[in-house]
């Protein structure tokens, strides 16, 4: 089992940064694809991004991809994703969710019944 704690998020300016941690613990996730998804009221989990188990390959939904940066630490067991120039519909509960395959699959790695552990969110806010 994995056990995946979220943390970072936090009220901020649109225009400002956050950087969110999600921290593994139960077992090593190097071996695991690590993704960042988000949920807003009333609507449906969205994909943001993901990173392959080594790090070499990552992949962005459209609405983040040149803001938000997804990094991971294997030696520390924790993925982050830096935030950039937020704006208010980047407001949502935060997720971070592990998949065994390891692998960045376009098409597929966005979708979150491809992945087998997550964590309890974190609440991101952006006033305009």
């Amino acid at each position: 089992q994995v056990q995946l704690v979220e943390s970072g998020g936090g009220l901020v300016q649109a225009g400002g940064s956050l950087r969110l941690s999600c921290a593994a613990s139960g077992r090593t996730i190097r071996s695991y694809a690590m993704g960042w998804f988000r949920q807003a009221p009333g609507k449906e989990r969205e994909f943001a991004t993901v990173i392959s188990r080594n790090g070499g390959t990552t992949a962005y939904s459209d609405s983040v991809k040149g803001r938000f940066t997804i990094s991971r630490d294997n030696a520390k067991n924790t993925v982050y994703m830096q935030m950039n120039s937020l704006k208010p519909e980047d407001a949502a509960v935060y997720y971070c969710a592990a998949d065994r395959s390891g692998t960045v699959v376009v098409g597929t790695s966005s979708r979150p019944e491809k992945y087998e552990y997550w964590g309890q969110g974190t609440q991101v806010t952006v006033s305009s």
